[in-house]
């Protein structure tokens, strides 16, 4: 008789819970960040935030692409039901799961970290870029066409985000501390 294997392993339940923690740190990054920077927020969506990708980026650094995606697509439905901000039925698909979704990109990167959290921001940009041309060319300032302003717009504060990003993994680096416990 054939033993049976079981659905998840010890490894990957404790991958699974440790993508619970993360995904609940980058969400309270965000949360505080709406809170105490309001300023910062964009009419139609995006904001600059206290380092909250970084949770995701480190988690995808630590446990490879594969996990990083996967926690990226759970953050981004998690993230979509706390901001509320659901425009267009089908765009919800750009601008949650998948967008933060490819910040799991970082995994493939674990050599360079700094690189993987900008292929990370990258994937997040082209998602949330695609997702302006598509569905929000009507908020686009006079004079500007879609594209343009799809790629300034999200830039305005994906770029900011990159640098917070790059600078509180690269902290992190110096401290040894991408690897604490695995």
């Amino acid at each position: 008789m054939d033993k049976k294997t079981p659905f998840m392993s010890v490894a990957d339940t404790k991958i699974l819970a440790e993508a619970i923690v993360f995904i609940a740190l980058a969400n309270a990054l965000y949360i505080i960040s709406k809170l105490y920077l309001p300023f910062l927020k964009l009419p139609q969506g995006g904001s600059i935030t206290l380092a909250s990708m970084v949770p995701l980026l480190w988690f995808a650094l630590r446990r490879g692409p594969r996990w990083g995606v996967e926690a990226g697509l759970i953050y981004g439905l998690v993230h979509m039901a706390i901001s509320g901000e659901i425009y267009y039925p089908t765009q919800v698909l750009l601008d949650y799961p998948l967008a933060f979704g490819a910040l799991g990109l970082a995994g493939a990167f674990k050599k360079h970290p700094i690189v993987g959290v900008g292929v990370g921001i990258a994937g997040r940009f082209i998602c949330h870029f695609t997702s302006g041309v598509i569905f929000f060319g009507q908020y686009a300032w006079e004079g500007w066409n879609v594209i343009a302003y799809s790629a300034v717009y999200n830039a305005t504060y994906l770029v900011p985000e990159f640098i917070v990003s790059a600078i509180v993994m690269y902290i992190l680096l110096k401290r040894n501390l991408l690897e604490i416990y695995i």
